[in-house]
């Protein structure tokens, strides 16, 4: 079945362009169906995956004949799991240079398809992120007339009940497609299990060429025991048993398979601004509880906090927004700093709020920056507030993706 995918949009209005459609995320996100999905429309239009052995010889070692068998009078043409070209992009390039046809490929984001093949093809492609579900898809799939009041912000009493009846099991299951398909507990935690040991681990493993997955999957969980918590390099590579510059290597992996990723931190202060280290995230809440063995519901967690700080953090991430978090000598922090078209957005993400309260560190933001806006995000707290000279607006977690 098709779950709609935001991305799909953004697809559609640039077939029409010259440049390569490149779709990147990590496996089992939904790259090869939302492709399949937007070939059947067209006419014309060829679809191949470099899975199969024999194209992908044809393109690596004679791409004038790939391209008479595949390119020539079509306007279309459809080319999944590029990522095993490992040299592609030249090739890419040729056929770019050479013909007409407009292309589309997908991968994963290992650094032989980021790296080696995009660097020939500078000013010839749009880069386009997928990303797991994000929760609005999944709350489109799973309710579409709840998603129609999500989507206008209608957030009474019971609606914002209502959603977090779809949010408690969003944070604990997370939004793989094949996830959100599944209908028993059981079945989606063995789809997960399956996600992480067959694609993911396996998939890294083999980028960083290591012998086995113990160090790599001790480094996982000791992420997703610390999750948004600031990473300490030395206590890193002494936990996971992992010298320094090989934590280092796998967690920038990590990150370019959409795995992890960073939030740094924010400063224009460097004498009350902390210069420190990244924390790290989860892109999918699921995937996390995979690793860290825990699918108990969240009410009932003591690391709530964590996947909600976890959900907010992801949800940024799949609408555009670099994550940075603000923390200062005096150790006044805020949770996540955003930058909208020039403005500073400040976060916060409380698990439970019974009032408009803010916090010092909140307060202490916005005298020193001053935004026009900013957020504090909790289990059903819904109002609007002046501070300062900023409006803050409270808003219920599950609301996290409309932020940007």
């Amino acid at each position: 079945m098709y779950i709609q995918r935001d991305l799909e949009a953004k697809l559609r209005r640039y077939l029409g362009a010259r440049e390569i459609l490149a779709i990147v995320g990590p496996r089992q996100c939904g790259k090869t169906t939302l492709m399949e999905h937007v070939f059947k429309g067209l006419k014309n239009a060829k679809f191949i995956s470099f899975e199969d052995r024999e194209a992908l010889e044809l393109f690596s070692k004679d791409i004038s004949a790939f391209a008479d068998i595949y390119l020539k009078g079509v306007d279309y043409l459809f080319i999944d799991e590029f990522q095993y070209a490992r040299k592609g992009g030249k090739q890419l390039k040729y056929l770019y240079d050479s013909f007409r046809t407009k292309m589309v490929v997908s991968g994963s984001s290992a650094p032989e398809l980021s790296v080696q093949s995009l660097k020939y093809l500078v000013g010839r492609i749009f880069i386009l992120n997928l990303y797991p579900l994000s929760f609005s898809e999944y709350l489109r799939y799973k309710n579409p007339r709840l998603f129609g009041i999500y989507a206008r912000s209608a957030f009474s009493e019971p609606v914002v009940e209502r959603l977090n009846s779809h949010y408690r099991e969003f944070a604990v299951y997370g939004g793989y497609p094949r996830v959100a398909l599944a209908r028993a507990p059981d079945e989606k935690r063995e789809v997960l299990k399956n996600i992480y040991n067959t694609y993911l681990l396996r998939e890294i493993r083999e980028i960083l060429q290591l012998p086995d997955d113990f160090k790599l999957s001790q480094l996982m969980k000791i992420l997703a025991l610390q999750t948004g918590g600031i990473v300490n390099y030395n206590e890193l590579s002494s936990s996971s048993g992992m010298a320094y510059h090989e934590l280092k290597r796998s967690l920038n992996v990590l990150m370019k398979t959409f795995v992890c990723a960073e939030s740094r931190p924010f400063f224009t202060n460097k004498k009350k601004e902390l210069v420190k280290a990244p924390k790290v995230f989860f892109l999918d809440n699921g995937f996390r509880n995979t690793i860290a063995g825990n699918f108990q519901p969240i009410a009932d967690r003591p690391d709530s906090g964590q996947l909600n700080e976890n959900f907010v953090a992801s949800e940024l991430v799949k609408s555009g927004i670099e994550l940075r978090y603000w923390r200062t000598k005096a150790k006044a922090e805020v949770d996540f700093i955003a930058e909208s078209e020039g403005s500073l957005m400040p976060i916060e993400v409380k698990s439970s709020l019974s009032s408009p309260k803010l916090t010092r560190s909140f307060k202490n933001f916005l005298g020193e920056y001053r935004p026009e806006k900013g957020f504090v995000l909790s289990s059903s707290l819904v109002g609007k507030r002046k501070a300062a000279s900023s409006s803050v607006e409270f808003l219920p977690i599950f609301a996290a993706g409309g932020l940007g």
